[in-house]
């Protein structure tokens, strides 16, 4: 099958078998020329195909050679069409895992269900006895109450009034204005559902429940906040609510887990191309200005890097975690330095559609965009047939 991408809005359609490989191997081949770290040794991680969490996944098992079960949400290949990216690197991962003698598992299907938290518990009991860190990492649009069979679909909107904004077309250049029209209270309350602590909390609870955490266990999920630029329909609209209770959550956790000398933290992480931050306006035009200022400082970094300093420098390091003042983590210092963030807020109102090729790195947003279904690797020869039908390794 020749596969090419199809991009449609902000998503591609198609993904390809090879592309994602490579994307994974250069992931492990960075953490394995990195210092080796005393970590985790089995862990948790649910929403561990793409992105963070794909990236802590490879980090914890290359960087502290720990066992791991990762638990999403994608689609085998059938009927002519490719499977998911996340299929793809999560085959590649196993595979990659494998080879170098490490236990790796994954279970596919709704992390939000108690059909799919059970199976993990079971697989734990009879695996590796007890979890001693588990990675949060969902990244979904919409939520199954596995309790009420109420479906919840988020929303990015802003709160008490309407937005109106730059953004980019990343694919045709075109820098364009934005409206988004006020949330509801219902709008707000589906997004923190789905975008919220329940569920993280949930995971905890039953895993505590089913005496599946080890002495000292650490959870910890993900978050961004960002620069004020993004604060009306990201920090301030419907999207920080549900960030919002994921803190809370995470201090919820933190003191259920004293009970076990362990902790419940929340990593607040760089902006990133990932397929959840792709649909979010005005966020694709302003993580393209800043690749191409952190890139030309040398502070750039990738979900594999901020993963590895995560654990390396933070989690996992003899000087303990730095916290803010609401006891979070600051993986996107770097981001927020204020030389960066100045620059940013003087070239914003310069952009244009024809001067923004120049002024930020809008062809390094588009490769990071494609990389992630496997697409514009280099070395890979795209006009060769390949199959699409990959399977993950038991």
């Amino acid at each position: 099958m020749l596969i090419q991408p199809r991009i449609r809005g902000f998503i591609c359609t198609t993904a390809h078998p090879v592309g994602c490989y490579q994307a994974v191997l250069q992931q492990v081949d960075y953490v394995k020329r990195q210092q080796a770290f005393s970590g985790p040794k089995n862990v948790l991680i649910i929403g561990a195909s793409t992105g963070y969490g794909l990236a802590s996944r490879i980090a914890a098992t290359f960087g502290a050679q720990a066992k791991t079960i990762g638990v999403f949400f994608e689609k085998a290949a059938e009927d002519g069409r490719t499977a998911s990216p996340g299929w793809y690197n999560s085959a590649a991962f196993e595979k990659l895992a494998h080879e170098s003698g490490h236990y790796a598992k994954s279970i596919n299907g709704d992390a939000f269900s108690q059909e799919i938290k059970q199976r993990t518990a079971e697989l734990i009991r009879r695996d590796l006895k007890q979890i001693d860190l588990i990675v949060y990492s969902l990244a979904s649009p919409r939520r199954t109450h596995p309790l009420t069979g109420q479906v919840y679909s988020s929303v990015l909107k802003p709160i008490g009034q309407a937005f109106k904004g730059k953004t980019v077309d990343a694919f045709r250049g075109e820098v364009k204005e934005v409206v988004l029209e006020p949330a509801s209270e219902n709008d707000v309350a589906n997004t923190v559902a789905v975008m919220g602590g329940e569920d993280w909390e949930m995971w905890i609870d039953f895993l505590m429940k089913e005496n599946l955490l080890a002495e000292g266990a650490t959870t910890i999920a993900y978050s961004y906040i960002g620069p004020e630029l993004t604060h009306a329909i990201y920090k301030n609209g419907t999207i920080g609510k549900a960030k919002e209770h994921l803190l809370a959550t995470a201090n919820t956790l933190d003191k259920k887990l004293q009970t076990l000398q362990g902790q419940a933290l929340i990593s607040v992480n760089k902006g990133l191309v990932t397929q959840a931050s792709a649909a979010i306006p005005v966020v694709p035009l302003y993580i393209s200005l800043l690749y191409k200022l952190m890139k030309a400082k040398g502070t750039h970094e990738g979900c594999i890097e901020q993963a590895y300093r995560l654990f390396h420098d933070h989690l996992y390091s003899p000087q303990g975690t730095i916290k803010d003042a609401q006891g979070q983590l600051r993986l996107d210092d770097r981001e927020m330095q204020a030389d960066i963030q100045q620059k940013i807020a003087e070239l914003w109102p310069q952009i244009t559609s024809e001067n923004v090729g120049q002024l930020t790195d809008l062809q390094g947003y588009r490769d990071d965009f494609y990389k992630l279904f496997g697409f514009n690797i280099p070395g890979i020869d795209y006009t060769q047939e390949v199959n699409p039908d990959v399977k993950i390794e038991a």
